[in-house]
């Protein structure tokens, strides 16, 4: 395991998992965190053993609770335009990686965790999860990405509502209008979890660990998403994200033209041919 100051850098096989390491703030990302997770995104980004990359927050309360306010509430303007262009410089570089990327929502993903979030390919959130944009209650339209990729993931009516709101929604509302793709929530059969099983001196039933059971599920359910798709050709994954990508800035005519162009330089692949003999192989078996 590599650990910066803010930022755990845990590989697992060909997995890796970056985790904001900065609790006693919720994880919030001050230009430091800013820099050292551009940096641990640079590093996931050159190493070809790793296939998928999860992003999530170091505790149980929150993901990332955004912008660092403390630091914002006494800036000038060009000042404000170094933080926005330094985290959007870092949001960018995971929207453009070209190994896909899970978010771990486990809490809160406010403002510019939002932002983190909406970046990621997949984004699979625990019950107890708060998501929104609520920068208009500061004073600041969103400036991370917001407007634009939130508009592109749930559309414009919706994400003019939550973002003039500013109000936070639940991971089960946002699963409903498709801003995360999974909710986990505990059932029945972790009431016997032993960590769940747990009671305070006072004889009452500790929430806390509820919550780390909640975080360890959502975990293991990204974990198991990601070799659900490392499991598959890397060549035909990283060709299929940038062409979806494309698809939301080109018209349709000209993303068919590179989907013909990406599926074609597949066939230069060893993996493609492994894959088809493989499979014509098993049917003669």
């Amino acid at each position: 395991m590599s650990t910066m100051k803010y930022i755990q850098l845990e590989p697992q096989g060909d997995i890796a998992i970056i985790k904001i390491n900065r609790p006693e703030a919720l994880n919030a990302l001050n230009l430091d965190v800013i820099s050292e997770l551009s940096r641990t995104i640079d590093i996931v980004g050159v190493d070809e053993n790793i296939k998928v990359v999860i992003i999530t927050g170091a505790g149980e309360r929150s993901f990332c609770a955004g912008a660092d306010i403390a630091y914002m509430a006494n800036i000038e303007p060009m000042k404000a335009e170094k933080y926005a262009t330094s985290a959007q410089s870092v949001l960018n570089k995971i929207d453009r990686l070209e190994k896909p990327v899970i978010a771990a929502i486990n809490g809160f993903a406010l403002g510019g965790g939002c932002e983190l979030a909406l970046v990621c390919d997949i984004r699979i959130a625990s019950s107890n999860a708060k998501i929104g944009q609520p920068e208009v209650t500061i004073g600041i339209p969103p400036g991370w990405g917001g407007t634009q990729r939130l508009t592109r993931i749930v559309g414009p009516a919706k994400a003019k509502e939550l973002i003039f709101t500013g109000k936070m929604i639940t991971a089960e509302e946002a699963a409903q209008i498709g801003l995360v793709n999974k909710v986990i929530d505990l059932t029945s059969e972790d009431q016997l979890h032993p960590e769940r099983s747990a009671e305070d001196p006072a004889g009452k039933k500790d929430r806390s660990n509820d919550a780390k059971v909640l975080n360890k599920k959502l975990m293991d359910e990204c974990i198991m998403l990601s070799r659900d798709i490392t499991k598959n050709s890397y060549t035909a994954v990283k060709i299929s994200k940038m062409l979806i990508n494309k698809a939301l800035d080109t018209d349709i005519e000209t993303g068919l033209r590179l989907e013909i162009y990406g599926w074609a330089l597949s066939f230069s692949h060893e993996d493609r041919h492994k894959m088809m003999s493989a499979f014509l192989n098993k049917g003669k078996k």
